[in-house]
């Protein structure tokens, strides 16, 4: 693999999730024949827990640009994407000196509520593991 420009920024869990699936990570019992190392597939499998599993790329861009507006770093808005906070207690960790910045924390949460998608359930998962059978049957 080229290492284009190492070091370039943080990733989101999104990003990592979608790296490994296009290498071939999946739920799929014959996983051992794809090239991922096993602590890829540690990695894969605490990811499909959490919600960088039902998030989109064009989400978490619409998130990140309304973010903006609050005058959050990026650091902040990377730990709020991946964590998905849906109370002050889960927010206010994660904002740096919040106490000496005016945050509009309902406003933050009002975003997450409205532009990333709710956590996974064991439903989804289940949906998405029948889909990917079928499509396996299918070729």
């Amino acid at each position: 693999m080229l290492t284009v420009k190492a070091n370039a920024g943080a990733l989101t869990n999104f990003e990592v999730l979608d790296f490994l699936n296009s290498r071939g990570a999946s739920k799929d019992i014959t996983r051992v024949i794809a090239p991922i190392a096993k602590s890829e597939y540690k990695v894969y499998d605490y990811l499909v827990e959490t919600a960088a599993f039902t998030q989109t790329r064009e989400s978490i861009n619409r998130f990140s640009e309304k973010c903006r507006d609050f005058k959050v770093a990026k650091a902040e808005i990377l730990n709020i994407i991946n964590l998905r906070p849906s109370s002050i207690v889960e927010l206010m960790p994660i904002i740096e000196k919040p106490d000496d910045r005016e945050i509009n924390s309902d406003g933050i949460l009002e975003l997450v509520q409205d532009l990333l998608p709710p956590l996974p359930t064991s439903e989804s998962h289940k949906e998405t593991d029948q889909e990917e059978k079928e499509s396996g049957e299918q070729s």
